[in-house]
């Protein structure tokens, strides 16, 4: 029962107080979770977070620590992010108890990274590029802005409180439609970004897009990226966008 929990993982990307880092184990312990991820923490994090994490010391020291965001992803299939800020730029926004749906469903037979921003600046643009949707929490106009790990518990609430709903689903028999469909399992973000690196130059040479259209290019691409991080690809549509590549390639030629 607990397997599809132990596939989502609640990654902050360079936090700065140790005292959240604590508060955020202690929010996924509480609902149930297992998995925290650090990209870029501070060197030391000290007794700060031992004292906030209470009792989630076990969370805290089976942390996984990345230098890098692109290493905290490699392995993942579904990278989700979490960002209150909006715009053009930012991708597709889905509401946190959809989102949590969606997360729950993937996680039966995916690797899922949840993204949680820098508590001064959140998640810059080009790490929201690598997410397949964004979940927002919705608050208060006047003071819009939650602490990191207020974040970490409402979401890890959501998707929990999904995983009961399914389970209840199940018990009235309800487990064949389309929502408690078992997602097929996805190919991970590192093989996702080869993809893409061939996809952007096939359509380099289909004319299609030119880095000298620095504007086209890009919003091409970012929504590329996009659709296929919502949809997640199984190895035979990975295999076949691979293919149609390297028929545009014979066919144009490879530059």
């Amino acid at each position: 029962m607990k397997s599809w929990k132990n596939n989502i993982n609640f990654v902050l990307v360079e936090p700065m107080e140790a005292g959240n880092i604590g508060a955020c184990a202690r929010a996924i312990k509480n609902m149930d979770f297992n998995n925290l991820c650090l990209v870029n923490p501070p060197a030391i994090i000290g007794d700060e977070a031992g004292w906030f994490a209470h009792n989630a010391g076990d969370i805290l020291e089976s942390s996984t620590r990345f230098e890098t965001f692109d290493d905290a992803l490699l392995d993942q299939h579904y990278v989700i992010g979490t960002s209150r800020r909006k715009g053009r730029k930012r991708g597709a926004y889905i509401p946190v108890e959809e989102g949590a749906r969606r997360i729950r469903e993937a996680a039966e037979s995916n690797k899922v990274a949840i993204l949680f921003g820098r508590e001064d600046r959140g998640l810059f643009n080009e790490e929201i590029e690598e997410c397949a949707f964004l979940m927002t929490i919705p608050t208060s106009k006047k003071h819009p802005s939650l602490n990191i790990a207020q974040a970490v518990m409402i979401i890890s609430y959501e998707i929990s409180k999904a995983g009961i709903n399914r389970r209840e689903a199940e018990k009235q028999g309800k487990s064949k439609s389309l929502l408690m469909a078992v997602p097929p399992k996805s190919v991970s973000q590192k093989e996702l970004a080869l993809l893409y690196k061939r996809m952007e130059k096939a359509l380099e040479l289909l004319e299609y897009i030119s880095p000298a259209s620095d504007y086209r290019y890009k919003k091409v691409i970012r929504n590329l990226k996009h659709c296929l991080g919502r949809a997640g690809l199984t190895n035979w549509e990975y295999n076949m966008f691979h293919g149609i590549c390297q028929q545009i390639e014979r066919k144009c030629g490879s530059k």
